[in-house]
């Protein structure tokens, strides 16, 4: 027996260990093509980072001072009920998906229910209106579950104007439903294109409706009840511009914010038929809110790397305003006494958080405090702005996330370009993304090419049509400026970007092969022509207005040129594709395609497939899974 056990022993010992690693359990949603298993020490690393909250103002309630917010405790964002300044979260909705964020809801005058849109499709933007009883705790569907439907506008009295697109899934056209009686709903106007219900007039004999054109062209009309006869407000000249956050005042007056006199949106003033602009040309107003009484409005300021609220009076001259945290503002909320302005509020330090100014007394109180995971953001080095040139001189600027000081030497970068084209990036919390700066060392810079919103609107429309590789060379002059940085290593860059920006990301890893060493869009547009087509119908007229009409066959040839499948086979440097298969705006078929074309050319490719997913809408296991997967393809492609 112990020279059996001997020999037993000694044949273990001859054979090599083989230390068997924990990894991740793949959901069945989500299919991961050429991706290795993800190890249980990545996605236990990356855990913390993923544990934080954020709070959004949703609505007032009319009555008494408490308020409706969103936040999220699990792995969707709900609705909830906050009672008092920093009073205890309730929790009013329970979905598995959650709702959208930001929310837009409106109370019934007397404050007994609520009405808000909620996506019943699981990412497919099937937005439908609902109303919460609060007395019962019970939910109705307003709108017929199939269409796409708009954001509530509610009257004094509860009636609600609201945009869908049931008539035939392609214009939005305006109803009007009172929601204590579903069965009121009723057509008010047919449309064609992209309509929204902005406001009642007091009397509610109008509707003040945002025709939306393209992201650079809007009108504002004045629909009147029950009639549907509608009159055009703005004016019609040789050069486009945006309307937005229109409002009646009590006696009538609209305001509105536009960039119809100038490059800088401003706040105007629609009175005797006659538009004024009441805030100086050169501050651009990012957001305004309009009090009850009409005798005040709440401003965000925008000064380019910062924000600031101020309010006004009713002409626009600086009223009285308390000291606030320096951040990004948005969401204002009136109460409907016209004493409270509620507003969310984030930082290069912070999350989003609900605060409010009480008018009179000048007071501000913070309402939510949301938990932060991971690092302590005051240990890393704060945002900065930075700014280079183009290839043609525009100054083009971006806001930088550098690691913290205990990694020396040049750092490798992460460009990371937003969607949109006319979105803009803010100093603000990154969450996750602290990750690559405070565990590997990464600086990351997020760049506001031309087309980006906040910049004037000459910089805005310099991407448009055929002026559209502009933007990728602006990618091309941020490279030229992280390799004159001693901090940066211009060996080790990658670039990544969600929808347009997963665009942007492809063709600049096609033009600059030599200088880009990976690249990781997620939802992104890989063909053009095929996406003007196959986005979802309510947006094709819009996005064809940016992009340009692929019926005129030059601009057929050229959005084909430049599209990323036509050139997948100068793509040598790795790719790592992110798409949902519920995606409405960018369909999956986008990202397979080049997937395919790829594998075919012999480049690396990762590619995550997500099917509860839709445009950039993923549940929380979804983004820890695939934040994981990216971690590793930097890991392997960017730091190796």
């Amino acid at each position: 027996m112990r020279r059996a056990a001997a020999v037993a022993l000694g044949l273990l010992l001859s054979v090599p260990l083989v230390v068997r690693q924990r990894v991740f359990s793949m959901p069945a949603t989500i299919t991961a093509d050429g991706i290795p298993p993800i190890p249980m020490s990545i996605y236990e690393s990356i855990a913390p980072y993923g544990q934080f909250r954020a709070a959004r103002l949703v609505a007032w309630h009319p009555l008494e001072r408490r308020m409706i917010i969103t936040t999220r405790f699990g792995n969707a964002f709900q609705l909830h009920d906050v009672q008092m300044p920093g009073g205890a979260r309730r929790q009013l909705t329970f979905y598995p998906d959650g709702v959208i964020e930001p929310v837009v809801a409106a109370f019934t005058p007397k404050g007994d229910a609520l009405v808000f849109q909620k996506d019943t499709a699981g990412g497919k933007e099937a937005l439908q209106l609902f109303r919460y009883d609060f007395a019962a705790g019970s939910f109705s569907l307003l709108t017929d579950g199939k269409s796409l439907n708009g954001a509530p506008a509610m009257s004094r009295t509860g009636r609600t104007a609201y945009d869908s697109t049931r008539r035939d899934g392609k214009n939005s056209d305006l109803y009007v439903i009172d929601p204590m009686k579903p069965d009121s709903n009723r057509l008010l106007l047919p449309a064609e294109g992209t309509w929204a219900a902005l406001d009642w007039s007091a009397d509610e004999g109008h509707v003040l409706a945002l025709q939306t054109i393209s992201t650079s062209e809007s009108s504002l009309w004045k629909v009147s009840v029950p009639g549907g006869e509608k009159i055009l407000l703005t004016p019609k000249t040789d050069r486009p511009s945006r309307w937005s956050s229109a409002r009646f005042a009590p006696d009538g007056t609209v305001y509105a914010l536009s960039n119809l006199y100038g490059e800088n949106s401003r706040i105007c003033r629609y009175r005797q038929e006659r538009w004024t602009p009441i805030t100086p040309e050169n501050e651009a107003v990012d957001a305004f809110a309009l009090s009850p009484d009409g005798r005040t409005i709440a401003a965000v300021i925008d000064f380019g790397s910062t924000m600031k609220l101020q309010l006004l009076d009713s002409s626009g001259r600086a009223k009285p305003t308390p000291p606030l945290p320096p951040g990004q503002f948005s969401d204002l909320r009136w109460h409907a006494t016209g004493a409270d302005l509620g507003f969310s509020l984030q930082s290069s330090r912070a999350f989003w958080d609900v605060y409010s100014i009480n008018v009179a007394r000048q007071r501000v109180d913070r309402w939510t405090f949301s938990e932060m995971g991971g690092v302590n953001p005051a240990s890393l080095p704060d945002a900065e702005i930075v700014k280079w040139k183009s290839f043609d001189g525009l100054e083009i600027s971006g806001v930088l996330y550098r690691p913290p000081a205990k990694f020396t030497g040049p750092r490798p970068v992460i460009i990371n370009v937003h969607g949109g084209p006319d979105a803009k990036e803010w100093p603000r919390q990154i969450g996750r993304s602290n990750y690559f700066r405070n565990e590997l060392g990464i600086t990351i810079i997020y760049p506001n090419i031309r087309g980006s919103a906040g910049f004037g609107r000459t910089f805005e429309t310099l991407d448009d049509g055929q002026q559209r590789e502009n933007a990728i060379k602006d990618i091309g002059a941020l490279l030229d400026w992280i390799a004159t940085q001693p901090a940066l290593d211009k060996t080790r860059v990658m670039i990544t970007g969600p929808s347009y920006g997963g665009y942007v990301s492809l063709a600049a890893a096609i033009d600059y092969p030599n200088r880009i060493r990976a690249v990781a869009p997620a939802f992104g547009i890989t063909d053009f022509p095929g996406y003007l087509s196959s986005t979802e119908m309510s947006r094709q007229a819009n996005r064809i207005e940016e992009y340009g009409n692929p019926a005129d066959p030059a601009i057929l040839a050229f959005l084909t040129r430049i599209s990323p499948l036509t050139n997948a086979a100068k793509l040598k440097a790795p790719v790592f594709l992110t798409a949902g298969a519920k995606d409405p705006r960018v369909p999956i078929s986008q990202a397979e395609t080049m997937v395919k074309e790829l594998k075919a050319n012999g480049t690396p490719v990762w590619y995550l497939r997500i099917e509860d997913a839709g445009h950039l809408l993923l549940t929380t296991l979804a983004t820890d899974v695939s934040f994981c997967a990216w971690v590793m393809f930097v890991q392997k492609y960017l730091l190796d």
